[in-house]
C-alpha cells in the first residue's frame, strides 16, 4: 500500500510543477530519490508520465491524466466542455473548426465543426500530425517551457505529405511571434498550401498547453484584412475552453 501511495504522490507533484526532475521530486515528496525513479517509471508504463526533457530527464503528465481528470470532475470529456464553443465558432465565422489534443510529440484531432460552405477544409476526427505541421501545434509549443521545444525540435521533419519541411530555425522564429501574438498564422502552408490556418492554444488549470483550436480557411476564400478579426475570435474561443478545463 505504501508503494501505491508513493506512486500517487509522485503523479500529483508531477502535475503540479512539471517539468520536474527526479531530484527536486524527491525533495517535494520526501521520498527518497531510487524510489521517486522506480515510481516515475512504473507511470511511464502505464502511460501517465513521460520525459518531456530528455538532456535534464524532466517529467511531464500525457494526455492520459488530463481525459482522467476531466471525466472525474464532472463525467465530461474536452470534447464535451468544448462542443458549444467550436459550434459557436464555426457560426460567427461560417467556417471549419478543428479542435485537437497534444499527444507528446503530435496533435491529434478530436472534434470538428464544419462549415456550412461548399469548399471547406475537411480532416478527419482522429488524424495524427506532428505538432509542426500545424499552426495549432505551434501554437501550443509556443506556451511551452524552452527546454520542451528544444527537445521537440530535436525530431526534425525531413518532409511531410511529400512537401519539404521547415527548418528547426523557421520554426523557432514562428514559434516567437506566435507567442508575440498569441496565435498561429498559416505555419502549415508548407503542408497545406491552399488553406489558411489559425491556431490558439487551450490550458489547463496550471496554464499548461494541452490543446488548441483550429480555424481553417480554403486560401481561395481569405483575406489578410480578415485575420485580426478571425484571430480574436479564435483566442477567445480557446480560453473560454481553457477555463471551462479549469473549472472542471
Amino acid at each position: 500500500m505504501n508503494s501505491v501511495l508513493s506512486t500517487l504522490r509522485v503523479l500529483e507533484e508531477v502535475a503540479v510543477r512539471q517539468p520536474i526532475g527526479v531530484s527536486d521530486l524527491a525533495r517535494a515528496t520526501q521520498i527518497p530519490k531510487s524510489s521517486v525513479q522506480r515510481c516515475l517509471i512504473t507511470l511511464q508504463q502505464a502511460g501517465w508520465l513521460r520525459i518531456v526533457d530528455s538532456e535534464h530527464a524532466r517529467w511531464g503528465v500525457t494526455m492520459k491524466a488530463l481525459a482522467i481528470g476531466l471525466r472525474g470532475a464532472g463525467e465530461q470529456d474536452l470534447r464535451d466542455l468544448a462542443a458549444p464553443v467550436i459550434k459557436r465558432l464555426a457560426a460567427e465565422t461560417d467556417e471549419t473548426v478543428f479542435l485537437g489534443l497534444r499527444d507528446g510529440e503530435d496533435y491529434v484531432i478530436v472534434a470538428r465543426e464544419d462549415s456550412t460552405q461548399v469548399v471547406r477544409v475537411f480532416l478527419e476526427t482522429g488524424t495524427r500530425l506532428p505538432l509542426q505541421v500545424t499552426s495549432a501545434g505551434v501554437a501550443i509549443m509556443a506556451r511551452l517551457e524552452p527546454t520542451e521545444i528544444d527537445e521537440l525540435l530535436k525530431h526534425e521533419i525531413k518532409e511531410f505529405a511529400d512537401s519539404p519541411a521547415p527548418s528547426a530555425d523557421e520554426l523557432r522564429e514562428e514559434i516567437a511571434r506566435t507567442a508575440d501574438r498569441g496565435y498561429a498564422i498559416n505555419m502549415s502552408a508548407w503542408y497545406r498550401p491552399h488553406v489558411t490556418s489559425i491556431g490558439a492554444a487551450i490550458t489547463d488549470s496550471a496554464g499548461r498547453p494541452i490543446a488548441a483550436l483550429t480555424l481553417s480557411i480554403p486560401q481561395m476564400r481569405y483575406r489578410s484584412v480578415q485575420q485580426k478579426d478571425l484571430a480574436q475570435l479564435t483566442v477567445v474561443a480557446a480560453d473560454e475552453i481553457s477555463k471551462l478545463v479549469a473549472s472542471a
